[in-house]
C-alpha cells in the first residue's frame, strides 16, 4: 500500500514534484491514515482587478518543492509525517466560464471530502471560490466562525454576483458563518465600521502590537465554534507577496502571519484556503513561495492537534 505520509524521504526533491510537497495524486478518501487533503480550484472569473489566480494551485505546488527537503519544519518541534498523513486531490474541473457550475462542483468535492473526516486545504484561485468552501463545510460542520486574513473585508453588497468581494456579505445570510464569532485580520482598505458585522483588526494595529495580542484577539472572539480560516495572500505586503490582483500596500509581513497561525494552531479549524495567488505578477517566485508555506503552516496547525508536542504559541 503506497506510504501517503510527507514530506518524502527522497534525495531528489525536486523531480516529481506533480502534488503538494510530492504528495501522491489520489481521490481515495476511504483511507484512515490520511487526515488531510490538498485541493486545488483554478478560477479566477470573479476578480475585479489582475485576473491570473486560476494559475495559483499549480504555482503553489511547484513553489512546495523548495520545502519538500525541510523534514521538521522551524519553529515546530515535531515531524510532520510523524504525525499526518495527506493527498494532494488535484484540481476541481468545471465547465470553462461556468460560474455555477464551479460552484455546484466545488461544494459537491469539498464536502464530499469534509463529511470523510478530512481536513481540506485548498488553493485557490480568487476569492470568490471561498463561498462553496463555505457551503460545504457549513453543511458538515453547522454554522462556523470565520478567521479571515486579507487586505479587503470582502463584504461589499455588490449586485454582480459573481464577485471576489462578496463572499462575506453572502455566507452570513444564507446561515453559513456566525459574525458574532468571526474576524478579519490584515484589512487595510475602506469598509462602514459602524455597520460591519465582523471584528476587524486592520493591519496598522496588527503591525504594530505583538503577535501574540493578535492571537489573544482571535481566540476570545472565536471561542471554541468550528472555524474555517481563509486567507487571501494579498493580506501579506506585496514587499512580501506581489503575485496577486489587488495589492494593498501596509500589509502583513510573512513572519507576522506565520507567528499568528501557529499561535490559533488548537483552535477547532476544520477547514483552510489560500487564495488570490497570480504567478503572472510575481517576482522569483516569492508569492507562490508564501502560499505553499502558509498550505504547509496549515497542515502543521492540523498535525498539532493530533499529539501532545507542539511549539509554544508566540
Amino acid at each position: 500500500m503506497t506510504d501517503h505520509r510527507l514530506p518524502l524521504d527522497d534525495p531528489s526533491i525536486f523531480a516529481n514534484v506533480f502534488g503538494f510537497m510530492g504528495l501522491p495524486l489520489s481521490r481515495q478518501l476511504d483511507d484512515e491514515r490520511n487526515g488531510a487533503v490538498i485541493m486545488g480550484v483554478p478560477y479566477d472569473l470573479g476578480t475585479s482587478g489582475r485576473s491570473g489566480a486560476r494559475f495559483g494551485p499549480l504555482a503553489m505546488r511547484r513553489a512546495s518543492a523548495n520545502l519538500a527537503w525541510e523534514v521538521q519544519r522551524w519553529p515546530w518541534n515535531f515531524k510532520l509525517s510523524e504525525r499526518l498523513a495527506a493527498i494532494d486531490y488535484g484540481d476541481v474541473q468545471f465547465l470553462f466560464g461556468d460560474s455555477e457550475d464551479m460552484l455546484a462542483r466545488v461544494a459537491e468535492q469539498a464536502g464530499r471530502i469534509a463529511a470523510a473526516g478530512k481536513t481540506l486545504i485548498t488553493l485557490g484561485g480568487d476569492h470568490f471560490v471561498s463561498l462553496p468552501l463555505l457551503r460545504a463545510h457549513a453543511g458538515v460542520y453547522g454554522k462556523l466562525a470565520l478567521i479571515h486574513f486579507d487586505a479587503h473585508t470582502d463584504t461589499y453588497n455588490d449586485e454582480e454576483k459573481y464577485n471576489h468581494g462578496c463572499m462575506f456579505y453572502r455566507a452570513p445570510r444564507d446561515g453559513l458563518i456566525d459574525p458574532a464569532h468571526s474576524i478579519q485580520v490584515g484589512i487595510r482598505t475602506e469598509y462602514d465600521a459602524p455597520t460591519h458585522e465582523f471584528a476587524v483588526l486592520d493591519a496598522q494595529r496588527v503591525n504594530d502590537q505583538s503577535a501574540a495580542a493578535t492571537v489573544a484577539a482571535i481566540r476570545s472572539r472565536v471561542g471554541s465554534q468550528p472555524a474555517y480560516l481563509s486567507f487571501d495572500i494579498d493580506c501579506l505586503d506585496p514587499a512580501c507577496a506581489p503575485g496577486t490582483g489587488t495589492p494593498v500596500v501596509g500589509g502583513l509581513s510573512t513572519s507576522r502571519a506565520l507567528q499568528i497561525l501557529q499561535g490559533i494552531a488548537d483552535l477547532d479549524i476544520v477547514g483552510f484556503d489560500v487564495m488570490e495567488v497570480a504567478p503572472a505578477y510575481d517576482h522569483a517566485d516569492i508569492t507562490a513561495l508564501a502560499g505553499a508555506t502558509l498550505a504547509l503552516q496549515f497542515l502543521y496547525m492540523r498535525a498539532s492537534r493530533l499529539g501532545s508536542a507542539c511549539a509554544s504559541p508566540p
